[in-house]
This record gives structure tokens, sequence and C-alpha cells, in this order.
């Protein structure tokens, strides 16, 4: 596993950080029932392997990620977009655009299998084995451990290496269009959940 370089900050990215073409984006929240947690860390990958993590404070609006996450012109890559979307969405009323989701083109292309989650693709597709012992953290505390940003940067370190194994492999098979369509209806997805269309599905008969 790769020793990334991490950047920390609080409250937002500062102004002079620019990114440009493609970002990995995850989110690490209070629970996972996005109607009754709350957001508190943002992080960022860069293609080249710098990480960013941003602890969310209070009242504090984060005009840089906010500008991020609308920009047409930057792809997001997310493993399971559709929590992070409806997070942000709760959080700051805003609609992600240029979305890519690691576990949905996984789903698509590894129909031999079940095992989609990240731990599994890294270790499957690029034979690396991640540590999830933070998986179940307070990540509301006011200050993180090295082992929580250890595993905050993990989870976005890899998802270039995988957008572009997993890229090979929808264009092979002719699955390329239909997951740019799903790619695009996750933004709406996700508020279709934070209405309360997620259980019963929509979609279901």
């Amino acid at each position: 596993m790769i020793n990334p370089v991490i950047n920390f900050y609080v409250g937002d990215l500062p102004d002079t950080l620019k990114f440009s073409n493609s970002i990995a984006i995850d989110t690490e929240t209070t629970g996972l029932d996005y109607r009754n947690n709350r957001l508190c860390l943002v992080q960022f990958c860069t293609n080249d392997g710098m990480c960013y993590l941003v602890k969310i404070v209070g009242n504090i609006i984060p005009k840089n990620i906010i500008s991020i996450l609308e920009n047409s012109n930057i792809l997001k890559i997310f493993h399971f977009a559709r929590f992070d979307l409806a997070m942000f969405v709760k959080t700051y009323g805003i609609r992600c655009s240029n979305i890519y989701c690691t576990k949905i083109a996984s789903k698509l292309v590894r129909t031999y299998t079940d095992r989609h989650s990240l731990k599994d693709l890294c270790k499957d597709c690029l034979k690396v084995d991640i540590i999830k012992n933070e998986q179940i953290s307070d990540w509301g505390n006011e200050s993180l451990t090295d082992s929580q940003k250890l595993y905050a940067a993990t989870d976005v370190l890899y998802l270039h290496k995988l957008k572009s194994y997993l890229d090979f492999i929808l264009n092979r098979e002719n699955r390329f269009d239909i997951a740019k369509a799903s790619f695009d209806f996750l933004p709406f997805r996700a508020e279709l959940d934070l209405l309360g269309f997620e259980y019963p599905d929509l979609f279901r008969h």
C-alpha cells in the first residue's frame, strides 16, 4: 500500500489550491444514514496521488469545496457516489455534476462477483490490500488521529487507478455509454433518496 502525502485543512480548501481535469472525492460522516447524521470530513486526491483532507466545522460554508463540486469541467470520481452526493445536497443544497462512480462501474462489468466494496476492488483489480480499521470511527471528534487521516486519504488514493482499470473493461464490453448515463443520473438519485424514495425504491414495481 502507498503511503500518501496528506494535506490537512480545517473549514475549507485554501484559495490558492486549484484542481483541473479530475479529482477523487470521498466523505466521512457521523453515521451511515444521511437523514440524521452530519458531514464531518471531505477528502480529495489528484491523479498524482496528493491527498487533501478538509475537516468540516460548524456553520462555515466551504466556498472552495462547493466551487469544485459545482464545476462541470472537473470530473469527480467517487466510490458509491450516491451517498456522498446526498450528503452534499443535504448539507449545502448543491447538485454536483460530471460524476464517475467506481462502484457502479464495477457492478456493470464485474458481473462474475458480488464483491464491489472499495477494499475488494483495490485487492482484485490493483492487487492492493487497503486497511479499513477506522471505517467505524468517531469522525465528529474535534481532532482526528493520524490513523483516521490515513484511512480517509486511502479512501481516495486509488480511485483514479480504479477508474482507468474499469474504463478499459467498460469499453471492451460496450457498456461505457450506459455507465455514463447511470453516472449522470446519480445526483437525481441522491435527491430522490433525500425525499424518501429510497425505501421502497421508486423504480420497483
